[in-house]
């Protein structure tokens, strides 16, 4: 199967796209921690310019990536004083809304949130549905498992939660 290569000239017309996205923030004191949109009762939160939602900031950079565009850093910087403390709900809804403006559906959203505390197990149900609706897509298109770091590294100490994230666009127009 030969698979045409865009010369950069003119937009590239393959049906589907995938994405890749990943953050991190360090756990501080004093902040709420917010996860997929879902507050957790926590004696600490993540550190960030937003809520430092590190799951949805995932999730916003896998969309952006599978369109080709630029990172969550480009479109909402932490340098935007109007951005100070915003649900990054409201990130991911802009997000998906670019991408509908750009010709370009969500299919479907798989994620991996790395923590060593609290337990994200009973809260999943809830992250899944919270991502869904920011999305627009149905909740059984929305995946999120928990792990843990096993003790190493700076997530495994406690001290940070990272996430992993993976997203399927499809062409609606060219």
């Amino acid at each position: 199967m030969t698979v045409p290569v865009s010369s950069g000239s003119a937009p590239h017309t393959v049906p589907f796209r995938v994405g890749l996205g990943y953050d991190i923030h360090r756990t501080v004191q004093g902040r709420p921690l917010v996860l997929g949109g879902v507050r957790f009762e926590a004696p600490f939160g993540l550190d960030g310019h937003s809520d430092a939602d590190c799951l949805t900031h995932a999730v916003c950079d896998a969309l952006l990536g599978a369109a080709g565009l630029p990172d969550i850093g480009h479109f909402f910087p932490n340098t935007d004083p109007a951005l100070r403390g915003i649900d990054s709900q409201i990130l991911l809804q802009r997000t998906a809304a670019a991408l509908r403006d750009r010709g370009w559906s969500i299919v479907n959203v798989d994620a991996s949130l790395v923590a060593e505390k609290p337990r994200i197990a009973p809260r999943l149900s809830d992250m899944r549905a919270r991502l869904a609706e920011s999305i627009g897509i149905p909740v059984d298109c929305v995946g999120i498992k928990a792990t843990t770091n096993e003790g190493s590294d700076d997530v495994g100490a406690g001290l940070a939660i990272a996430a992993h994230a993976v997203a399927l666009i499809s062409r609606t127009s060219t």
